[in-house]
């Protein structure tokens, strides 16, 4: 077992840049640690970004996200730490409605930006256990 594994599954949209999905740090044999890249609303079957609404555009990126965590051994419930870079914070509540529906509690920030990549509403990044 090697100290850092590289993740990538065809259950969630290969990247488009020089990064992987995520990246799992094995701590010890019994421990790693899963720090993900940012997902935006890119169906992984037929690699086509979904131009939808933000509930749209968060369920795909939680599904993409849920494949690349169980591709490394965990799940939403092993989130640690979230975060959320939105194009526009008026879409905050009903991103949030999308959201809860995946993730427990884990410590989150939310951040408003200017503009996100193929003009995504949102993404999202976690760090997890393993």
């Amino acid at each position: 077992m090697s100290m850092i594994d590289y993740i990538s599954t065809a259950e969630a949209p290969k990247p488009v840049g020089p990064y992987s999905q995520a990246v799992k740090i094995n701590i010890d044999v019994m421990h790693a640690m899963i720090i993900t890249s940012g997902q935006v609303a890119i169906d992984p079957k037929t690699g086509k970004f979904l131009h939808g609404d933000i509930a749209t555009q968060t369920t795909q990126v939680c599904e993409n996200l849920k494949a690349v965590l169980k591709k490394g051994g965990s799940d939403f419930s092993h989130v640690l730490k979230s975060t959320v870079f939105l194009a526009d914070m008026k879409d905050f509540v009903p991103m949030n409605t999308i959201y809860e529906k995946y993730f427990g509690k884990p410590a989150r920030s939310a951040i408003g930006v200017n503009e996100l990549p193929l003009g995504a509403k949102v993404e999202i990044e976690v760090i997890a256990y393993a």
